[in-house]
């Protein structure tokens, strides 16, 4: 008995020992992994700078079914937060700052620990080159997890090369995954619509268009003004070789309104006309090809593609309805030239009451409001 007693006093002593040795511990650590992401820089970006995108990649939420994430009113770039709860402790992060397609700059705590979070991404041979690291200090229970881890960095590498390898292989279906579909002509109804027009990259039209649409919603809340369907762009010029375009980034509304003087956010009205439509579902990087795809059928069918612009599309579905870009769907509308046809021949009567044929002219639809 007195041996046992021996043995229970040696081992309370050894652990007050290795208590205290822990909790002197230096707490400063930087953690740093990197991984080619099989999939462009754009979309790599904007994928983990929106928070609502997390919780499919990042392992420590993933693989526990116990955490309740939940987000600020605006889940992606500066000020945006992602919170997450368990029975035992929380954790939050907020985006400080971003640089588009190019790094993020964001402050984590969890429990009593803290730490500065930078992401950087850079094109390479394969993909993206993520690169994910952390700057902080640790609480007493993470210098726990850490000793008996064989330290900090091997603690929080295995969580961000486990996080890296599902953002892998979350983006390589999401982004493979499209499809194209020639709808075929049709009528494209009357449309008053708000609107911010100027000449952009082609390839900057995504990065243009998350920053004006939000501009344009939030006029319309200001002042009332009620929304009919979802934002489009109307390309009135698309130049590849220059890679240059003339772009109006509209917000459909109920009823046409006349904006003041000198505002940069306009009114404008897309009277009816007929269109050939194709439907992309997937990611809008591969809108090229539904273009191409498009190209290709109207020379097979010998359609005249009008010339009043270039083409409309319409994001019907994007991140606001479905995280997941598989399942986003852009309809893209081409102007097109009506057939020639004889014009109708109406005859009235004169004076010998003879019926003279006379021809009826059509009077031209006005032009689209840039």
């Amino acid at each position: 008995m007195r041996i046992i007693k021996y043995l229970f006093l040696l081992f309370l002593l050894s652990l007050v020992a290795l208590t205290i040795y822990i909790a002197t511990q230096k707490g400063n650590f930087t953690v740093e992994s990197s991984k080619v992401i099989n999939s462009p820089k754009a979309s790599v970006f904007n994928y983990v700078n929106d928070y609502k995108n997390w919780p499919k990649f990042s392992s420590w939420i993933s693989e526990d079914p116990s955490i309740k994430p939940s987000f600020s009113p605006t889940t992606i770039g500066r000020g945006s937060t992602f919170t997450w709860e368990r029975s035992n402790n929380t954790g939050n992060i907020e985006t400080l700052y971003t640089k588009g397609n190019d790094s993020i700059v964001q402050k984590m705590e969890f429990d009593e620990t803290s730490s500065d979070v930078y992401w950087s991404f850079k094109d390479t041979v394969g993909g993206t080159k993520v690169t994910w690291k952390s700057v902080g200090k640790m609480d007493f229970m993470l210098k726990v997890s850490s000793f008996f881890n064989l330290g900090t960095k091997n603690t929080l590498s295995k969580v961000y090369n486990k996080s890296l390898a599902n953002l892998d292989k979350t983006l390589d279906f999401e982004n493979s995954a499209f499809s194209i579909k020639i709808n075929g002509i049709v009528k494209k109804l009357e449309t008053y619509y708000l609107r911010q027009s100027f000449t952009s990259k082609i390839s900057d039209i995504t990065k243009n268009a998350n920053a004006v649409f939000p501009k344009i919603i939030a006029f319309c809340t200001q002042n009332n003004i009620d929304q009919n369907g979802k934002p489009f762009i109307i390309y009135k010029t698309y130049d590849t070789i220059k890679d240059l375009a003339k772009v109006s980034f509209c917000i459909p509304i109920k009823e046409q309104i006349f904006t003041s003087d000198g505002s940069d956010i306009l009114s404008g009205k897309l009277v009816a006309f007929e269109a050939l439509k194709t439907s992309l579902t997937g990611n809008y990087t591969y809108k090229n090809k539904a273009l191409a795809e498009t190209t290709a059928y109207t020379t097979a069918k010998q359609i005249q593609i009008g010339s009043t612009f270039s083409h409309l599309e319409i994001f019907t579905k994007g991140k606001n309805e479905n995280l997941s870009p598989s399942k986003w769907l852009t309809e893209i509308y081409f102007p097109i030239t009506p057939k020639n046809t004889a014009p109708p021949v109406v005859y009235k009567k004169a004076v010998n009451d003879s019926l003279v044929p006379q021809h009826k002219t059509k009077k031209q639809d006005s032009e689209f409001d840039f």
